[in-house]
């Protein structure tokens, strides 16, 4: 007698058997997948915001002088000396006029113009400044000097104001001497301390 193969029941369900219906809130597609569910009609969906490009970054402006410093101009070396000359010039015009020639108070303002002209010259032209301060020294004095007599009476009055007030124009020349040695010194250390910082 021919004996029937029989299936074993663990294999799962037959073909012929109909498929279990699938629960109310899961729904499938035309393609088998399990489809979304919808959504309710108040809510919408809202695209993906758009990026927004990166701010450019610009450089922050130069900090604007503080009020009350005093001017850091940098001059050349003929700069430095135009501005002693006219500057003793001018003090000596005014010496002359309020302080009846006062080859004391002449002397006195010639200090600090030496220090502006040994702080305003450029790195450059430091050594020019020493050398400018005596030149507008002698210049300044042509108002002050006495000389009523003409072209050499006015000389000699310059040389004697000259020789009279040799301890103010040396002062100032020294300060003047000073200062530029001090800034020299200090830019040759900030170019040694720039040049061991750079890699090898």
């Amino acid at each position: 007698m021919e004996r029937y193969r029989t299936r074993p029941a663990q294999y799962g369900t037959r073909r012929d058997r109909p498929r279990p219906p699938l629960p109310p809130q899961v729904k499938r597609g035309a393609d088998g997948r399990p489809a979304r569910p919808a959504r309710p009609p108040g809510q919408q969906r809202h695209p993906a915001p758009a990026r927004r490009p990166a701010p450019v970054r610009r450089p922050a402006p130069a900090p604007a002088p503080a009020a009350g410093r005093l001017p850091n101009p940098r001059l050349t070396g003929l700069g430095s000396g135009l501005f002693c000359a006219a500057v003793m010039f001018l003090l000596g015009a005014l010496c002359s006029a309020l302080f009846g020639a006062s080859l004391t108070v002449y002397g006195v303002l010639f200090l600090p113009v030496s220090v502006l002209t040994a702080l305003w010259v450029r790195p450059g032209d430091l050594m020019t400044a020493p050398i400018v301060v005596p030149i507008a020294f002698a210049v300044g004095l042509l108002p002050v000097a006495d000389g009523d007599g003409g072209v050499g009476a006015r000389l000699m009055g310059l040389v004697t104001a000259l020789a009279t007030e040799a301890g103010w124009l040396y002062g100032g020349t020294l300060l003047a001497g000073v200062l530029v040695i001090a800034r020299r010194i200090r830019l040759v250390h900030r170019r040694r301390t720039a040049g061991a910082r750079q890699p090898a």
